[in-house]
């Protein structure tokens, strides 16, 4: 009898690939290079006197040190369901709240718990790396629409379900989108979740960016217009990363079978830090301060690379419009291939993450995300100028 020396991996690991994201952060941690690759609040922007204040205060409490529920800490629950009912026009009950490790790990659960290997999903092109993995992992079929300065477009999405495509969910970052910048219009907002409920499929409306606004907040949030639409977030972009707090929204049988497979994970997320940033999004006054500095501050570096990107490239490139969030995304009219561009930048001293990093089926070879939070505005320019160097000697 033979006996095989190497035990296999199971089959789902075959079709995984790394994030092309992550893989740059090895090379943008080379001190003379300027990254505008990341996806990063900027640690200068982080409240640590307030987290370290919220912290002690937490601390005096013993229960801050022991287990929690597995849907969360239920004071975090409730500050949540108020903030999710002021955002939109629906009360939210703490019960439809599970608090998570990240919004990812919302997703990954929700994958767990919707969708069976073969399903088929729906997602917005260029498409939000995180969501491409977990729906990978779930073997799941997927299917793109496209994406314009209004979001995703609904009306591509009518076309599938028309021709017999049956997705048992759609994912759409909605606000800010990552990478694309765009923000779903109320118009699209409502035929997404007329359309959900025609044909009955879940929506995941994937938001960690819409309290990140600069000039007007984004509409009501999709969820307004469906009890099928699950919405989730994160204090990663507003508080601080190392909290790891996220969370989803949606119908209580939605949160209770999340919650029997988050027990198979984790069992439960930190008290600790759940207590903390509970503190923190509950002090009203001082968040809607914090919240405004932010805003003034990332609204100003997005200005900045706006007006750097025109000044060096000119018609060479198009740019969308940045309302908030973390991103630009740029697409080179000029036959550019930003995958062998960035070979160049990094030379050059600069990194981006090329547009065939959010690519599904589709060619996006001339395009590229790049990041404004981390980088004040003169370093912006300087590595706009960096980045236009690259693109002339390339």
């Amino acid at each position: 009898m033979s006996l095989s020396p190497h035990p296999s991996f199971a089959r789902r690991i075959g079709g995984l690939r790394s994030s092309a994201i992550r893989d740059l952060l090895t090379i943008t941690a080379r001190p003379e290079i300027v990254s505008l690759a990341g996806g990063l609040p900027d640690p200068e922007l982080i409240p640590r006197t307030r987290i370290r204040e919220a912290s002690e205060a937490v601390l005096a409490r013993p229960d801050a040190v022991q287990y929690t529920e597995t849907a969360g800490w239920f004071g975090l629950r409730e500050v949540i369901a108020a903030r999710e009912s002021a955002a939109g026009s629906r009360a939210v009950d703490p019960r439809e709240v599970v608090v998570t490790h990240g919004s990812q790990q919302a997703l990954s659960l929700l994958a767990q718990v919707l969708l069976d290997p073969g399903a088929t999903v729906v997602v917005e092109e260029p498409a939000y790396t995180g969501a491409l993995q977990v729906f990978r992992l779930a073997e799941a079929r997927i299917l793109t629409v496209p994406l314009d300065a209004d979001g995703m477009r609904t009306d591509h999405l009518e076309e599938l379900l028309t021709a017999g495509e049956r997705p048992t969910l759609v994912h759409t970052v909605s606000n800010f989108h990552n990478p694309g910048s765009a923000t779903m219009s109320v118009a699209r907002r409502r035929h997404l979740a007329a359309l959900a409920e025609a044909y009955g499929f879940w929506v995941i409306e994937d938001d960690p960016y819409g309290e990140i606004w600069f000039d007007a907040a984004p509409p009501a949030p999709v969820a307004d217009h469906s009890d099928l639409v699950i919405r989730l977030s994160s204090a990663s972009k507003i508080l601080a990363p190392a909290l790891r707090v996220g969370w989803l929204r949606g119908p209580r049988a939605v949160c209770e079978a999340v919650e029997l497979v988050k027990q198979g994970a984790d069992l439960c997320g930190s008290t600790l830090t759940q207590q903390i940033a509970a503190t923190m999004l509950a002090d009203e006054p001082w968040l809607a301060g914090h919240l405004e500095r932010i805003r003034g501050v990332y609204g100003a570096r997005a200005g900045a690379l706006a007006a750097a990107v025109a000044g060096a490239f000119g018609d060479a490139v198009s740019a969308t419009e940045i309302g908030g969030g973390m991103f630009c995304w740029l697409e080179f009219r000029d036959g550019t291939d930003t995958g062998l561009l960035l070979a160049a930048a990094l030379d050059h001293g600069v990194a981006f993450v090329p547009g065939s990093a959010f690519a599904v089926g589709g060619d996006h070879r001339g395009t590229a995300r790049l990041c404004f939070t981390t980088n004040d505005e003169a370093t912006l320019g300087e590595a706009v100028g960096r980045l236009a160097a690259a693109h002339r000697g390339r």
